[in-house]
C-alpha cells in the first residue's frame, strides 16, 4: 500500500485514547503521547515528559473505521523520533517564552469519546454563563478570542491564542479554576487541536461525525447557539466569527448533500431506544413513564415514546406553560403535567423516568428515593432512571437500592454501537465536503494576512485621488456644474478602482484560486515596497496581548 509523510503540526491528545488511534480522520492526528505532562509542578511551566516524541508517521489514508467516522491507524506503522512535535514546541518555548508568533486557532475539549460523565459535569457551562466564559478566557495575557461549546456531550474551549503554547497553559489552569479539577487530572482526558486541525474537528462536530450519535442535528443548533451569542461579546472576534460560519456551512452540506441524516437518531431517541432495551417484552408502551423538565430534549423524548407506543406519561416541571405547549403539540398523547412539589410522588409511580433538565445538583439521591413504592412487576420489579442531562440530574448510587437500575449520558453508547460499517461509509462522505469547507475557511484566514497592505493601498490610493483631482478642479472654470464635477469624480474613482482591481486580485483569497500563502505574502510585501505602503499610516485597532 502506498504510504505518504505527513508531518503532524498542531494535534496533541490525552493518553486515554487507545494506542494508535488518530483522532478526527487525519493523518497523523490524535497520536498518543503516553502520559505526557505539562506541567511539572503545580506551581507552573515545568518539564514536558514524553513516552513518545513523534511527529512524522508513514502511514495511509486513514480509515474511517473507528466510532463516528474516528480513523484507525494500523499498528504497523510506528511513530518515528523527532523534535518537532506539539509537545516538544511547548517545552522548547520555555528557552525562549514570549517569543513573537502568529496566532493560531485552538481547540482544547473533552467529550463523551475521552472522558466520563463524572468529569464532564464538573466543567459544564450554562449557555447564560457562556458570555461571562468569554470575558475571562480573551482576558487571559496570551489569548485574543475565545468561545466555549459546552453541552451533555462536549466541553470546547476555541480560542485565538498569540502564543498557543502558553495559550494552552492559560486555558488548562483556567478550566481548573473553574471546575476544582487539578491541571495534572485534566491533561489526562484533554484533546488539544491546533489550527487546520482545530478547524477540520469543528467542522466535523457541526456535521454530526463527533457526536454520540453519527448526524444527529441538535449539534448544528448548538453549534449556531455559540455563534449568536459570541457576536454579542466582545471577547468573540474576527477569527472565531469566521471559523463558526464556516462551521455551520460546512454542517448544512453535509446534511444537504449527503445522507448522512437519514435515520439518524438523537440523545433523546438514544435514550428511548436504551429503555426498550432493557425493559421487559412489550416496551414503554406497558410501563408508568415520567419525564423530569420540559426542554428541547424532554419534547424529543416525548415524541420518540409516542413513536414506541406509548401514549401516556407524566411531565413534572417547574412551570406548566411548557408542558401545555407540548399537549398541544401531540394531541394525540396523554400528558400530565405535575409541579416540582410533586417529584418524589411521581417517582414512586412511575417505573420508567427520564430526566433532563438544567439543575447543577442531583434531584434524585439516595436518601429520597430509598423510600419509594418499588416498581410495578409490568416493569419486572425494577424503576430505571435514564438521566441525559450534564450535570447529571440523578445520583450514581442509586443503582445500590434494590430493584433501581441508573443510565446516564454514557450509557447510550451501547444503543449507538450498531450499524458501524454504514456509519464509516456516511463519515467518508462527509469528510469529502468538509475538506473542501476547511479550504475555503483557511483561505479566507490566510487573506486576513494582506488586509492592513489592501487598507494602506486604498488609503494612499484615495490620497493621490483627491489631490489630483484638487488640482484638476483648480484649473477648470469656476461655474462648473454640481453634475460636472460628479462625473469627475466618479470618472477619477473609476480609475483609481481599476487600477487596483489586479493588484487587490493578487492579495484576495476565496479558496478556488490556485496561489498559495507565500505567493499572496511575496505580493504584499511586492506592493508594501513599490508604492512605499510602510509610510501609510493607519488607524487599525490591534490586539497584541503577549509579552514582548
Amino acid at each position: 500500500m502506498a504510504t505518504t509523510t505527513t508531518t503532524m503540526r498542531s494535534c496533541v491528545v490525552a493518553p486515554k485514547l487507545a494506542e494508535g488511534v488518530m483522532a478526527e480522520g487525519l493523518s497523523a492526528q490524535g497520536l498518543r503521547m503516553g502520559r505526557s505532562r505539562l506541567w511539572g509542578s503545580k506551581k507552573g511551566l515545568g518539564s514536558v515528559k514524553l513516552a513518545e516524541s513523534a511527529v512524522k508517521v508513514r502511514a495511509p489514508r486513514a480509515d474511517m473505521s473507528g466510532p463516528d467516522g474516528v480513523a484507525n491507524m494500523p499498528s504497523s506503522h510506528k511513530l518515528k523520533a523527532s523534535s518537532v512535535s506539539a509537545f516538544l514546541e511547548f517545552q522548547n518555548a520555555r528557552a525562549n517564552r514570549y517569543t513573537k508568533v502568529k496566532s493560531s486557532i485552538m481547540v482544547m475539549g473533552l467529550s463523551v469519546h475521552t472522558t466520563p460523565v463524572e468529569m464532564r459535569e464538573k466543567l459544564a457551562v450554562p449557555e447564560a454563563e457562556w458570555p461571562r466564559a468569554i470575558d475571562e478566557l480573551s482576558s487571559q495575557n496570551h489569548i485574543e478570542e475565545a468561545s466555549i461549546l459546552s453541552t451533555c456531550n462536549r466541553f470546547e474551549i476555541y480560542v485565538v491564542a498569540v502564543s498557543w503554547n502558553r495559550g494552552v497553559k492559560e486555558v488548562a489552569e483556567w478550566m481548573s479554576k473553574t471546575s476544582g479539577i487539578p491541571v495534572e487530572d485534566l491533561m489526562e482526558h484533554l484533546f488539544i487541536l491546533r489550527d487546520q486541525d482545530a478547524t477540520q474537528h469543528l467542522f466535523r462536530v457541526s456535521s454530526g461525525l463527533d457526536s454520540l450519535v453519527l448526524g444527529e442535528g441538535q449539534i448544528l443548533a448548538q453549534v449556531r447557539q455559540v455563534l449568536k451569542i459570541g457576536q454579542e461579546v466582545s471577547g468573540f472576534g474576527r477569527n472565531l466569527a469566521g471559523l463558526f460560519k464556516q462551521a455551520i456551512t460546512a454542517g448544512k452540506r453535509v446534511r444537504t448533500e449527503t445522507n448522512i441524516s437519514a435515520g439518524a437518531v438523537s440523545v433523546s431517541s438514544a435514550a428511548v431506544e436504551l429503555a426498550v432495551m432493557k425493559l421487559p417484552a412489550g416496551g414503554v408502551s406497558r410501563v408508568s413513564v415520567l419525564i423530569v423538565g420540559a426542554g428541547k430534549m424532554s419534547k424529543l423524548l416525548v415524541k420518540h415514546l409516542i413513536s414506541k407506543g406509548c401514549t401516556r406519561m407524566t411531565i413534572v416541571n417547574r412551570s406548566e406553560q411548557r408542558v401545555l405547549d407540548l399537549q398541544n403539540e401531540f394531541p394525540g398523547a396523554n400528558i400530565v403535567y405535575e409541579s416540582l412539589t410533586e417529584l418524589l410522588r411521581c417517582t414512586g409511580e412511575a417505573d420508567l423516568v427520564f430526566t433532563s433538565t438544567s439543575s447543577d445538583v442531583p434531584l434524585f439521591t439516595k436518601e429520597n428515593v430509598e423510600g419509594l413504592f418499588p416498581a410495578s412487576q409490568t416493569s419486572g420489579g425494577v424503576r430505571h432512571f435514564i438521566d441525559i442531562s450534564v450535570p447529571r440530574n440523578v445520583a450514581a448510587c442509586l443503582s445500590d437500592l434494590p430493584g433501581t437500575r441508573v443510565y446516564n449520558v454514557d450509557d447510550l453508547k451501547e444503543v449507538v454501537a450498531a450499524n458501524k460499517e454504514d456509519r464509516r461509509r456516511k463519515a467518508a462522505e462527509a469528510q469529502v465536503i468538509i475538506d473542501d469547507e476547511i479550504k475555503n475557511f483557511e483561505a479566507w484566514r490566510d487573506s486576513l494576512e494582506t488586509v492592513p497592505t489592501i487598507k494602506k493601498l486604498r488609503s494612499y490610493a484615495e490620497r493621490v485621488r483627491q489631490a489630483e483631482l484638487e488640482k484638476c478642479l483648480s484649473r477648470m472654470p469656476e461655474d462648473l456644474t454640481t453634475k460636472q464635477k460628479r462625473a469627475l469624480e466618479d470618472l477619477s474613482r473609476g480609475i483609481v478602482n481599476k487600477l487596483l482591481h489586479g493588484p487587490m486580485q493578487h492579495l484576495r483569497s476565496d479558496g478556488a484560486d490556485s496561489k498559495t500563502v507565500s505567493e499572496k505574502i511575496e505580493n504584499m510585501q511586492a506592493l508594501e515596497r513599490m508604492f512605499d505602503l510602510g509610510s501609510e499610516v493607519l488607524v487599525v485597532e490591534s490586539k497584541t496581548k503577549g509579552k514582548k
